[in-house]
């Protein structure tokens, strides 16, 4: 009795207010002592989750009888999971992983399609008995964040960060704060590319000028290197998350707002046939879905050119990377659940995400040959301010190591870092902590732009390697690390990656990296 009073005062005084939704229950004390009286908003084979009179309850199933028509079965417990969101996760990515965490955990699966829109997968243990029911809908990303305000999704998925509007009402809905560390995933990644029909003349653009042709100042593909003719502009459907991606990424940075006139489509495939038959597109497309489509370079006139390549996004080198995200509110999920999301960062998710055509996240490690054009670069953009024995001193000291693909770089003006570095910082800590590194030098190497006296970006770019070796070391936590030597060096500005004309450019070029040997 003292213990299941002691457990409803630690219910309340971490509730939340939230919306009343779904079925009438009572949960008893064994003695019929205390009970509480609410709607049922969720059950994950342990605990109950109520909204009640006091608000949202999350209340141990172990010492209480519930009574009412909205009481789940408990014997046998099916779990459930409603994940909801980008249609660019939902229809291939998703499923993929669903499938490859069944076959990795030895269960069966099925797939029931319920409308054009909605999937559920039952998993089963191998006598056929079900374990639990992923529901999935392939919408966008606002219809995904909108899902889990009315308590309709658990996780909603995202090729766009959280935005404030949606992050306040989360809290106000007593979903916790979304935009904290712990209250999303990067799943994989994925690229804004622009893209034209094949046989276009234009090989390569730059960002600024992209941007210009989307809000509609250059219209004709003389002034970026191509015939007299008009420019047909296509892009995914305005609530789609890769659609206000380009608003986010590519207009927002430079003042911009997109032309009228746009061709929208509903679905990266129908955008990607779209530019493919017509030789006057351009278009925006995902990497993950580039379709018969010649995928344009990104340029400018320093001459630097970053592809769309898989490498060059998985370590942020391009400048219109796309994280796409899960939004995990403060609740508790089934235990299957949470093994599934264990799954989702494990080695063989990685494998079935790039098999999807989507980025992984699995940590390579790449000789500075294999890096393109990056020290020719160096020498061709070396000004008076970056000596000859700096650059010297640079190819001497990374050319016996080898770069990792996990890269840390900033939001625009800030010194924070960005969504994808964030995630970076517990999935390296993690691999520190786990031995991989032991025996080995590992040294985070920090860069600058080109803005300003070059002994000052120098400074700047060692003050964000050792800042980001620090919440690396603090993310590992008490992890016996003394057998991996761990280093800081910088560079400043001596080996840009993009041109510093434009903000994309400098953004890319302040960044931290990390080496081994």
């Amino acid at each position: 009795m003292r213990a299941w009073r002691a457990a409803v005062l630690a219910a309340l005084l971490v509730s939340a207010a939230g919306a009343a939704s779904a079925r009438d229950v009572t949960l008893r004390s064994p003695d019929g002592g205390v009970e509480i009286a609410g709607t049922l908003l969720g059950f994950d084979g342990r605990f109950y989750r109520l909204e009640t009179k006091y608000g949202e309850l999350t209340v141990d199933g172990s010492g209480v009888l519930c009574k009412g028509p909205g009481c789940p079965a408990l014997d046998p417990f099916v779990a459930d999971l409603r994940l909801s969101g980008s249609a660019t996760i939902a229809n291939v990515l998703l499923p993929a992983l669903i499938e490859g965490f069944a076959l990795r955990s030895g269960f069966g699966v099925a797939r029931e399609r319920t409308d054009g829109s909605h999937s559920i997968f039952t998993l089963s243990d191998p006598t056929g008995q079900p374990l639990a029911r992923f529901h999935l809908r392939a919408t966008t990303t606002d219809e995904g964040f909108a899902d889990l305000l009315a308590d309709e999704a658990d996780v909603a998925l995202a090729v766009r960060e959280i935005r404030p509007g949606e992050a306040a009402r989360a809290r106000a809905a007593g979903l916790g704060d979304l935009e904290a560390a712990g209250a999303s995933r990067i799943l994989a990644l994925d690229g804004l590319v622009p893209v034209v029909a094949p046989g276009n003349p234009v090989a390569a653009i730059a960002p600024t000028d992209l941007a210009r042709v989307f809000a509609g100042t250059i219209d004709n593909w003389q002034d970026l290197g191509g015939p007299d003719a008009p420019i047909t502009l296509h892009l995914r459907d305005a609530a789609s998350g890769l659609g206000q991606a380009v608003t986010d990424r590519l207009l927002a940075p430079v003042g911009l707002t997109l032309a009228d006139g746009v061709v929208r489509h509903d679905t990266d495939a129908a955008l990607a046939q779209a530019v493919a038959r017509d030789r006057l597109a351009l278009g925006i497309a995902s990497f993950a879905e580039l379709g018969n489509t010649q995928p344009l370079a990104l340029t400018g006139r320093c001459g630097f050119v970053l592809r769309p390549e898989r490498r060059a996004i998985k370590m942020e080198d391009y400048p219109l990377t796309t994280p796409l995200f899960l939004y995990l509110p403060m609740r508790r999920l089934p235990e299957i659940a949470r093994d599934f999301l264990v799954y989702l960062r494990s080695a063989p998710a990685q494998i079935v995400i790039r098999r999807a055509g989507f980025v992984d996240q699995a940590t390579e490690e790449v000789q500075i040959a294999d890096q393109g054009d990056r020290l020719a670069n160096a020498i061709a953009s070396a000004g008076p301010e970056v000596p000859l024995a700096e650059l010297q001193r640079m190819v001497r000291e990374l050319g016996a190591m080898r770069r990792l693909t996990i890269s840390f770089r900033f939001r625009a003006g800030s010194a924070a870092l960005d969504a994808q570095s964030r995630s970076n910082v517990p999935a390296l800590a993690q691999s520190l902590a786990e031995g991989r590194y032991d025996g080995r030098r590992l040294v985070f190497v920090g860069f600058s732009d080109g803005q300003g006296p070059a002994v000052t970006n120098a400074q700047i770019a060692a003050r964000r390697a050792e800042a980001v070796r620090d919440a690396v070391l603090d993310a590992a936590g008490d992890a016996d690390l003394s057998r991996v030597q761990i280093a800081t060096d910088a560079f400043g500005e001596a080996m840009p990656m993009a041109c510093d004309e434009s903000a994309w450019g400098r953004q890319v070029n302040r960044r931290v990296e990390v080496w081994v040997r």
